[in-house]
């Protein structure tokens, strides 16, 4: 099922966000002219627990969409990050000033496998304790929010999380937590 490159041309090129227009052909020959691929750095999604059981998210504006939002700590993983959870614990670090004494991989996923190549990798950090201030990038301004599991199971049920792969992450935590039934 796979489909064979054969011709891939860069549009846009940038550190954050490319687009590529590929030509490629089907197993059965059927030519797909022009496909194209949006490349994006692969991402780290935390669902952070203290060690009081509070779940520590953010707020934050998002251009894009013209609102603030609530969302879990996360981000690009980068190139001097030896692993993901490295890049996992760094940005929870830099985005809360908390830090974790353990995490939990909790999977990967994808925004959209049709255009998108990267991944987010998921984990639930516990044992969280605030050891310093954020050490946000020029362009980032974040609340910090502690919520109970109830509180965030209610944002939940009333759609107020609207970044659907970090509601997907909260999902898989509150599963692992033994918090989610079915």
């Amino acid at each position: 099922m796979k489909w064979k490159v054969l011709s891939s041309e860069y549009l846009f090129n940038d550190r954050w966000f490319k687009v590529r227009k590929d030509v490629c052909e089907s197993p059965e020959g059927k030519i797909i002219d022009p496909y194209y691929v949006y490349e994006f750095p692969t991402w780290v999604g935390v669902v952070p627990v203290t060690e009081n059981g509070e779940i520590v998210m953010v707020k934050q504006y998002r251009h894009a969409l013209g609102e603030v939002c609530i969302e879990i700590p996360g981000g690009c993983v980068d190139d001097t990050d030896p692993s993901f959870e490295v890049a996992a614990a760094r940005e929870v670090r830099e985005e809360t000033g908390y830090t974790f004494s353990s995490f939990d991989y909790l999977g990967r996923i994808s925004a959209n496998p049709s255009t998108n190549t990267n991944l987010l990798h998921m984990y639930l950090a516990r044992g969280g304790v605030k050891v310093g201030e954020q050490n946000l990038d020029h362009n980032e301004e974040i609340e910090v929010v502690l919520l109970s599991i109830s509180e965030l199971k209610q944002l939940l049920r009333e759609n107020k999380i609207v970044q659907s792969m970090h509601v997907t992450c909260i999902l898989y935590a509150l599963e692992k937590m033994g918090e989610l039934k079915y």
